[in-house]
C-alpha cells in the first residue's frame, strides 16, 4: 500500500457515514486491543474554541516536558494534522502501516460490509479515531489532548474515560444533529461528562449551565466554571497571547483552569503555564499574515454566527481604521445568511467564492444576502479563491473567512502551508446522519482509565 492508496481507502470510508453512535468505534477499539485504556486524556468539547483550547493545553503540558498527543479535526491542509505528537504530524509511513493494521480487523469483523442488517461498518471518523489511539499509544504519550468531532454524547471520541472533561462553550451550530435549542445542544456536549471525572466549562448561557450542572451532579463530577472575572487573575491579567481576540483569552482561562484542576495528578510549574500560553500556535484562527509589501491578510474559520461575531468584534477592536476587502465562502448547511449579515458591514468590497467542498453554499444566494445586508458595498462572485485573490492583489487588507476549508485552501495559495503531495483536504467531507436507538450499552462498556499507566 502506498500513501496515495491509503488516502484513497480513507476516502472510500465516506460511503459509511459518518454517523452518530459509539457501537462501531467500541468494537473496532476492542479488536485493536483497547488502546484507550492505556492512555490519559483531557477530552474537549464545545461549539467554538475547542481546537484553540486543545492547542493551549498541548502547549502547556509539552512545555513542562511531557510527551503530548493531540487529536483534532478537521485538518486545514494535510491529513496528518489530525494526529500529532509534540506538534509533529503523524508521518505518512505510519498512516499507511496503521491503515493496513486496521484493515485486517475490518476484514475479520466486517467481511460482508455491504450486507443489509450487518453491524454498522466503521466510518471514516471512527476508523481514524481508533488509528489515532493506536499511534498515540505506540508513541508512549504521557497525555493526550482529545477533541470531539461533533457534539459529544454520540461522538466516536467518547469511548475514552479522561482525567478531565472540558466544554469550552455552548452556542448554536449543527442544530440538525444536536437539536434546535441551547439546552439540547448542551445535553449532547455534556455527554462527555463521566462518573467522578472533573469537568471544566466556560459556557455562560443559563440554559446550558443548567444542563451541565445537572449532568455533573448525576455523575458525581466536580464542576469548575470559568467566567469573565478569571481573565483578570494572574497570570492572564498580564499575558500577551499570540492568538488574538478576547475569545482566545477566555479559551486560555478554560485551559488554565483545567491545568489547575489536574495539578494533583500532573503538577505543572507556573513558568510552563506562562511559556506554553505565550508560545501557542493554532493556524487559521484570526491568523494575520503581513506580506513584504505591507498588505495584511486576516484568516479566520468563522463558520457559524457566533464565530462570525467574534471575528467582527476582534477586527473592529484591532483594526478600527481599516477598510478591508472580504473574501467569503461558506457551507450550505451553515447559517450563511446570518454570517453574511454580521460580516458584510465590515467591508467596502465583498468577494464571494465557492468553498472547496461538496457542501459548498451557492454563491448566488450569498450574493443576494450580502447585497441586502450591505447595499453600499461592491459585491462580486468569483469561480474560485484563486481568481478572487488574483483580482484583489493590490488591495491593502483582505479578510478570508466563512469556513476552515476555505482557510486551508488560502494557506496553500498564500504559500504559508506548502500543499501536500496528495489532495488531502477532500478527506474533510462528511454528511452526518442521525442514528436512532440508544448508545447506553456502549457507554457502560467503557472502562475507567488505569492509573498505573
Amino acid at each position: 500500500m502506498t500513501y496515495s492508496s491509503a488516502l484513497e481507502y480513507l476516502h472510500g470510508l465516506r460511503r459509511f457515514g459518518p454517523k452518530l453512535g459509539l457501537a462501531s468505534t467500541v468494537r473496532l477499539a476492542e479488536l485493536a486491543g483497547n488502546p484507550q485504556e492505556k492512555l490519559r486524556f483531557i477530552h474537549v468539547a464545545g461549539t467554538n474554541g475547542k481546537g484553540s483550547t486543545c492547542a493551549m493545553l498541548e502547549s502547556i503540558y509539552r512545555t513542562e516536558g511531557l510527551r503530548v498527543g493531540l487529536y483534532t479535526s478537521p485538518h486545514l491542509v494535510a491529513f496528518g494534522e489530525r494526529i500529532q505528537v509534540n506538534r509533529r504530524n503523524i508521518p505518512p509511513a505510519d498512516v499507511v502501516r496503521l491503515i493496513q493494521t486496521l484493515q485486517n480487523f475490518i476484514a475479520e469483523k466486517w467481511p460482508n460490509e455491504d450486507l443489509a442488517g450487518a453491524e454498522p461498518h466503521p466510518t471514516f471518523f471512527e476508523f481514524v479515531t481508533v488509528m489515532a489511539l493506536l499511534y498515540l499509544l505506540e508513541q508512549k504519550c504521557e497525555l493526550v489532548i482529545w477533541e470531539t468531532g461533533l457534539g459529544g454524547r454520540f461522538d466516536s471520541t467518547n469511548i475514552v474515560t479522561p482525567i478531565a472533561s472540558v466544554i469550552t462553550n455552548i452556542q448554536r451550530d449543527h442544530e440538525q444533529w444536536l437539536g434546535e435549542t441551547i439546552s439540547s445542544i448542551a445535553s449532547e456536549k455534556a455527554g462527555i461528562i463521566k462518573p467522578g471525572v472533573p469537568i471544566v466549562t466556560g459556557a455562560n448561557a443559563p440554559d446550558a449551565l443548567k444542563v451541565i450542572r445537572a449532568k455533573a451532579a448525576d455523575e458525581g463530577a466536580s464542576l469548575t466554571f470559568v467566567g469573565i472575572d478569571d481573565l483578570k487573575r494572574s497570570p492572564l491579567d498580564k499575558l500577551e497571547l499570540p492568538l488574538p481576540g478576547e475569545h482566545q483569552r477566555m479559551n486560555a482561562a478554560v485551559a488554565l483552569a483545567t491545568v489547575r484542576v489536574l495539578q494533583p495528578i500532573i503538577p505543572i510549574k507556573e513558568q510552563a503555564i506562562i511559556s506554553g500560553l505565550t508560545s501557542v500556535s493554532w493556524p487559521g484562527r484570526l491568523q494575520l499574515i503581513t506580506e513584504a509589501s505591507g498588505r495584511k491578510i486576516l484568516l479566520d474559520g468563522a463558520h457559524n454566527p457566533d464565530g462570525a461575531q467574534t471575528l467582527a468584534d476582534a477586527f473592529q477592536r484591532n483594526f478600527p481604521a481599516a477598510s478591508p476587502t472580504l473574501i467569503l465562502g461558506t457551507l450550505r448547511d451553515k447559517k450563511w445568511a446570518e454570517i453574511c449579515k454580521i460580516l458584510t458591514p465590515l467591508a467596502k468590497r465583498i468577494c464571494l467564492v465557492p468553498v472547496p467542498s461538496e457542501r459548498r453554499a451557492d454563491t448566488r444566494g450569498l450574493e443576494e444576502e450580502c447585497r441586502r445586508a450591505h447595499s453600499a458595498a461592491t459585491v462580486q462572485a468569483y469561480p474560485s479563491l484563486a481568481a478572487a485573490l488574483a483580482d484583489n492583489v493590490k488591495e491593502p487588507f483582505l479578510i478570508i473567512t466563512g469556513s476552515l476549508y476555505l482557510v486551508g485552501e488560502a494557506l496553500e495559495h498564500l504559500g504559508v502551508c506548502p500543499p501536500p503531495a496528495e489532495a488531502e483536504r477532500a478527506l474533510n467531507e462528511w454528511n452526518a446522519a442521525r442514528v436512532s436507538g440508544s448508545v447506553g450499552d456502549d457507554v457502560r462498556r467503557i472502562k475507567p482509565y488505569k492509573t498505573e499507566v
